[in-house]
């Protein structure tokens, strides 16, 4: 009789145990190279006061950058801990003055919403991320800016590649 309840909580950890490995993705840990496209749907603000700083020559190449308001590639690395993992990657810079709520999460796909405040600007969006295989993922990320001076809407696609189990100093 003994033995039961033993047996039982045991049979329940493992269960847990399971039910927890199903919540993160199904990926590998280490140095991923994420390439990511932005896009905004309208104009970004420039937060008051900045277009005064800047000399003649800086502020039209400032301006000249927004109105042209074409997609932006980068690529850069990204190293996933097992933290990162289990709290739902984003594969992207997380500043600390953002806080993340995973909506859905399965060993395929990650739902994250993601609120960020920062002095008098709010960014506020969802972040979808889809394991291709354990080595390559897909993902896209759509937000809103809101300032004092209009909420302009972006988007951004990335995909990733693993590319091995060590992750360099240069993130």
């Amino acid at each position: 009789m003994r033995r039961s309840p033993l047996a039982a909580l045991l049979a329940l950890s493992t269960v847990i145990a399971a039910v927890d490995r199903e919540q993160s993705l199904k990926v590998k840990l280490g140095l991923w190279e994420v390439t990511t496209t932005v896009s905004a749907s309208e104009e970004l603000p420039i937060p008051a006061g900045l277009l005064e700083k800047l000399t003649p020559d800086q502020r039209a190449r400032v301006e000249e950058r927004i109105k042209a308001n074409a997609p932006k590639i980068t690529k850069r690395a990204y190293c996933l801990t097992k933290k990162q993992l289990n709290e739902g990657p984003t594969f992207g810079q997380e500043p600390k003055s953002c806080k993340r709520t995973t909506l859905t999460s399965s060993d395929k796909t990650v739902h994250v919403r993601i609120e960020c405040f920062d002095n008098d600007i709010s960014t506020s969006g969802t972040l979808q991320v889809e394991a291709l295989a354990s080595d390559r993922v897909k993902g896209s990320v759509n937000f809103s800016l809101s300032v004092a001076n209009g909420a302009p809407n972006s988007s951004a696609t990335f995909s990733a590649r693993w590319v091995g189990p060590r992750c360099t100093s240069t993130r």
